[in-house]
């Protein structure tokens, strides 16, 4: 059994004020993996106090020291990187060849990225020629609470914590309960990297306790959440009375337009992509629309491929998908499945329970439902699990007025080898993202979406940029090397 139960706080490790276990629960198993503490506002507030402390030595730390501080955490990465996926691939769930190829890279891959929009970020420049005595001054917004998901956790730390860092702002960082054993490694990583004191805290909660305290601490700047869209409201309502920064990373329900001229993998793509994390991901394509000409067949090949997902424990080696993340999500994922066999939906892979030959862990059929009509239960609402809806349609017209009809607009899918009709579709989709035929997003896009997908943008300069505030200067003497 692991036990973390201190906190990351001034450059050392901390007990609670108040020890309150939490047990870790491995998913395949069902067993305790691990106990950490769980914080308490009173917790927050030392974080919060030694990040205020240690902000304005760190936010005029020239950015050539900073950058050089936020690169060594690479090296911490490539000694440990094998107990961090690790750690990963146990407290979530993640079959540990997932966790090893893609869960734990994204710190590598995020920070690289963010070291090269670094180098282009111009802190003082001028405004145009129109004014030659004006400039534009980029500068750290401040403390920032920095509040991260249990399913990608890795991949949302690095997202927020490395361009808070590179920008100068300290930060406070509570990952989620159910996954806190990457992220207090990561702390061993910034602190071994030489990250200054009170620059980056940890402190182990959940929303109703150091979460709210984040959100509504005056002395904390900006929130960025990444998390359901429901505790994105209550955030930005607790967040409203001191008017700090709030970027929201929420929900999504994907859809995926596969049109009769799609490459003959697609359909293939598609669930694969939505299976993998076992469904756990705000971006999955958990809706699948295809033109009805080639529907029938869709729905054939979709069911093949669900039906040959192997379901096994994350401890094993393999290209299986593992449990979902806790008795709570398995309930909930079950209730969807029911709802859509109750709603008239035909089931044509997975189902109800247990995969067959498991009695133990929050494993999760691969499911497939087909001819799914637009306003089902499993249409509209985030299932984050691997179920996924099939849905005909007759013309491009209505497969867009479909994908549109919903809250989420977080990340849309586009098959055709019609090159006019996907820019088309491209820009008529409503979603922060679109990925067309398979091909992923390029090394520092930013990621996020619109409406209940919440608003934020992380990664590349745009990432840098949320936790910067922009300050409009006239009268400059530019003929001064202080420029």
């Amino acid at each position: 059994m692991i036990e973390r139960r201190d906190f990351y706080i001034d450059g050392r490790w901390t007990a609670p004020a108040t020890p309150r276990d939490c047990a870790v629960i491995d998913p395949s198993t069902e067993d305790a993996c691990a106990v950490v503490s769980l914080g308490s506002e009173a917790d927050a507030n030392a974080a919060v106090a030694a990040a205020k402390a240690a902000f304005p030595g760190w936010a005029a730390t020239p950015p050539t020291e900073r950058r050089a501080i936020v690169a060594r955490i690479l090296d911490e990465y490539e000694r440990r990187k094998d107990e961090l996926a690790g750690a990963i691939s146990l407290e979530m769930g993640a079959p540990i060849d997932m966790a090893r190829d893609q869960q734990a890279p994204c710190l590598p891959w995020h920070l690289k990225n963010f070291l090269r929009a670094f180098d282009a970020i111009e802190w003082i420049r001028p405004l145009g020629p129109h004014a030659p005595n004006d400039r534009i001054a980029l500068e750290p917004i401040g403390v920032v609470g920095l509040i991260t998901p249990w399913n990608w956790p890795m991949n949302q730390i690095a997202l927020k914590v490395i361009p808070a860092l590179l920008a100068g702002c300290t930060c406070v960082l509570k990952p989620s309960e159910e996954s806190p054993l990457n992220a207090m490694i990561f702390a061993e990583f910034c602190h071994d990297a030489g990250v200054p004191p009170g620059v980056f805290n940890l402190v182990n909660g959940d929303g109703a306790g150091v979460g709210a305290a984040l959100s509504a601490h005056p002395d904390v700047e900006m929130i960025s959440f990444t998390g359901s869209t429901r505790a994105g409201r209550a955030i930005s309502k607790a967040a409203a009375e001191t008017l700090k920064r709030v970027t929201l990373e929420l929900g999504g329900k994907g859809a995926n337009l596969i049109f009769a001229d799609a490459d003959e993998k697609a359909v293939k793509r598609g669930v694969l992509h939505l299976m993998n994390n076992s469904g756990q991901s705000c971006n999955a394509p958990s809706r699948m629309l295809v033109e009805r000409a080639i529907y029938d067949q869709a729905v054939e090949t979709a069911a093949e491929v669900a039906a040959a997902v192997k379901v096994g424990p994350a401890s094993e080696h393999g290209r299986h998908i593992g449990p979902v993340v806790n008795k709570r999500q398995w309930d909930q994922i079950q209730g969807f499945i029911q709802k859509g066999i109750d709603e008239g939906a035909r089931l044509v892979a997975g189902g109800l329970g247990l995969p067959e030959g498991m009695n133990k862990g929050y494993y999760v059929r691969p499911t497939v439902f087909a001819y799914v009509k637009p306003g089902m239960t499993i249409e509209r609402e985030e299932i984050f699990g691997p179920v996924l809806s099939i849905i005909p349609f007759d013309s491009e017209e209505e497969a867009v007025r479909i994908a549109n009809d919903t809250p989420y607009g977080l990340t849309n899918y586009v098959q055709s080898q019609d090159g006019a009709r996907r820019n088309r579709l491209a820009l008529a989709l409503k979603s922060g993202m679109v990925e067309m035929n398979g091909q992923s997003r390029g090394a520092g896009a930013p990621f996020g979406g619109v409406k209940a997908s919440g608003r934020a943008r992380e990664g590349g300069h745009w990432g840098i940029e949320e936790f910067l505030e922009v300050k409009a200067i006239s009268g400059w003497a530019p003929d001064l090397a202080a420029e």
